[in-house]
């Protein structure tokens, strides 16, 4: 059984607000979880602290068991300093298409 620490939609149509939990990896993404570690809020300000609100105590427990979590989360773990994240490489991302189809071609 993988265990992940991911977001959960809640709220209303074009109002969403998320839920941090810890659920089987094989559950739906607003099914069953084991575990409400906090909420995440998207449509407040960035520096709004009531924005993400985290209970790291639990958080850390649960990565202490074996807990992966989602890339989202890991950003916000990243930010409270509970887990360092990686960061991602893809130098194709800001070419154009055209010119990555050019560059194929030669």
């Amino acid at each position: 059984m993988s265990v992940v620490i991911r977001l959960a939609r809640a709220g209303t149509k074009k109002r969403p607000v998320y839920h941090v939990v810890v659920a089987d990896s094989r559950f739906p993404r607003d099914g069953r979880f084991i575990e409400r570690l906090g909420y995440f809020n998207p449509l407040l300000a960035k520096d709004n602290e009531l924005r993400l609100k985290l209970d790291l105590e639990k958080t850390k427990a649960w990565i202490a068991k074996g807990a992966q979590p989602s890339d989202r989360v890991a950003r916000f773990l990243d930010a409270a300093g509970v887990k360092k994240r990686e960061a991602r490489n893809n130098p194709e991302k800001a070419v154009p298409r055209k010119e990555r189809k050019a560059a194929e071609a030669k």
